[in-house]
């Protein structure tokens, strides 16, 4: 059986649709959020386990640089430029999607640093998602954890981002 590797725009299209994914997934708990929590007592989802709450977090977890808001915009903007420099040479599905996990999560908590308020760059992130003993989350921030492992995963594997998976080919003739 021969393979033929798959086009890198294929890679492509995985990293940006995982992208849009987390990206849409994010905007729309966050729009539900600000209607439904903002001002409302927590909601119990699994006892005091998982709870659904509601804070605008000026920082990164555990309320870390509050008064550096423009910090994190400016790094949001830098990982998501990077991510798509890099994108151009992805030829592996698992780096693709953890590579549009990440860009994805970037880009939701990137959209709350620009346009919420208290102004524009300055903007505070949405935060939802409740666990004991943990800082408040949401859906971006937990897409960039999950990318993070699973980027720590490939790495310590040996995957590069450019280890090139490979498909069998469909019409082959040759029983190697």
């Amino acid at each position: 059986m021969s393979v033929k590797t798959v086009p890198n725009v294929v890679y492509r299209r995985h990293l940006l649709l995982t992208a849009l994914l987390v990206l849409v997934l994010d905007i729309a708990t966050k729009v539900w959020a600000v209607a439904k929590l903002e001002n409302q007592p927590e909601i119990p989802i699994i006892g005091d386990f998982l709870k659904l709450s509601f804070v605008r977090n000026p920082g990164a977890a555990f309320s870390f640089g509050t008064s550096v808001t423009w910090v994190f915009t400016i790094i949001a903007i830098a990982v998501s430029i990077s991510i798509l420099a890099l994108a151009k040479g992805v030829t592996n599905r698992a780096w693709a999607i953890a590579l549009g996990g990440l860009l994805g999560g970037a880009l939701g908590n990137l959209i709350d640093r620009i346009f919420r308020s208290p102004e524009t760059f300055h903007g505070h992130v949405v935060d939802f998602i409740s666990l004991p003993n943990y800082p408040m989350f949401n859906i971006s921030d937990s897409a960039v954890v999950v990318s993070a492992v699973a980027m720590v995963v490939l790495s310590i594997r040996g995957v590069e981002y450019q280890t090139p998976d490979a498909m069998p080919e469909a019409n082959s003739s040759d029983p190697s």
